[in-house]
């Protein structure tokens, strides 16, 4: 399978997530295949923008993967983590145990599931449910605990949070397994001949240019270079292997789960 392949569809439509850690897979994707039309948005966003057809390929929350059997993965690269992963993160009011209520980021669907899962694994706990806008922030809401997910993530609120959960962290350890927060995933009927290839090459020279990409992106996140450099090489993974695959399974496995539960449950412990 070669790009010539693709050159034969100048419309296609391809869907990023407009965060620092889809970086490295986009890295040089537009002079690498210039055919191909780039969209940047969140990742729920981009689930929707699929679903409708209004784009062919994106980067999109793996939960959504799960929800639509018609979808194919079309590529080995991701946005996973195999341990504390940075920018998905629950800040809380108070003890974790004694929340009972979250307020969602709403650029996410996978972290949503993730923080629902692991509050009741931990705690069987299932607070009351709220959406904290894109334009908000966690001084926006009472909420007793609230899920930011991308850049904003990063940098913790200034004051009146007494706990902090890094959700990659939290999963690797409780699961022992990888996460994997987006994949590349393309809607029926759409000609992926020579993607696969053009998406891995990108990732790889993604990741081999981490020190570029951390010097152009620093700034614009609030970050230094050298802290930009190490969340992208230390806390994010971009290979779907075996492990992941098995790690998203088992979340898959407790969404399920999860929505056969009561909407609230005052916590057992």
């Amino acid at each position: 399978m070669g790009k010539a392949s693709v050159g034969r569809q100048p419309r296609l439509r391809l869907g990023a997530v407009s965060y620092l850690n889809t970086k490295p897979l986009v890295f040089g994707l537009a002079e690498r295949a210039p055919q191909i039309e780039i969209v940047y948005d969140v990742p729920s966003r981009l689930a929707d923008d699929l679903h409708a057809g209004r784009l062919d390929v994106a980067l999109i929350p793996s939960i959504e993967y799960s929800r639509h059997p018609n979808f194919a993965q079309v590529s080995d690269a991701c946005i996973g983590c195999r341990g504390p992963v940075l920018s998905v993160k629950l800040f809380s009011r108070k003890p974790l145990p004694t929340i009972r209520s979250l307020a969602l980021d709403e650029g996410s669907r996978t972290s949503v599931l993730l923080a629902q899962i692991l509050l009741w694994e931990r705690y069987r706990l299932r607070p009351r449910l709220s959406q904290l806008s894109i334009d908000c922030g966690p001084e926006d809401t009472a909420a007793d605990a609230v899920l930011l997910i991308g850049d904003r993530a990063i940098h913790p609120p200034q004051s009146g949070f007494v706990e902090c959960w890094d959700l990659g962290d939290q999963w690797c350890r409780w699961s022992e397994l990888p996460f994997v927060f987006a994949l590349w995933v393309a809607r029926p009927g759409v000609d992926l001949a020579g993607l696969d290839e053009i998406l891995g090459q990108t990732r790889d020279a993604g990741v081999a240019h981490l020190d570029e990409i951390a010097r152009a992106e620093a700034a614009g996140v609030g970050l230094s270079p050298s802290q930009t450099l190490s969340y992208l090489r230390d806390n994010l993974y971009f290979y779907f292997h075996s492990r992941e695959r098995r790690g998203m399974e088992l979340f898959f496995e407790l969404a399920a789960q999860l929505e056969t539960l009561p909407a609230e449950q005052e916590s057992a412990v």
